[in-house]
């Protein structure tokens, strides 16, 4: 699955010791949290567009909804 993949290359970007393992429900757990993350991302920012009349979305109205986004989570 190209997404596993994708998070597990994540995942060890990050690591420390390149004999850290991540089982597969920790995977889970983190693809899950990743695609809700980008779907609260994606509305937050929609909405931002809205509030200033606005019908597309640009990065400028993500980096407006990030800080609080990144509070929450």
């Amino acid at each position: 699955m190209e997404r596993e993949e994708t998070v597990g290359r994540l995942l060890h970007l990050h690591f420390r010791d390149g004999r850290t393992r991540v089982n597969g429900d920790a995977q889970l757990l983190m693809m899950e949290m990743l695609n809700v993350f980008v779907r609260e991302t994606a509305a937050r920012a929609a909405r931002q567009a809205q509030a200033e009349d606005l019908g597309k979305v640009d990065v400028e109205h993500v980096e407006k909804v990030l800080p609080q986004l990144l509070l929450d989570f």
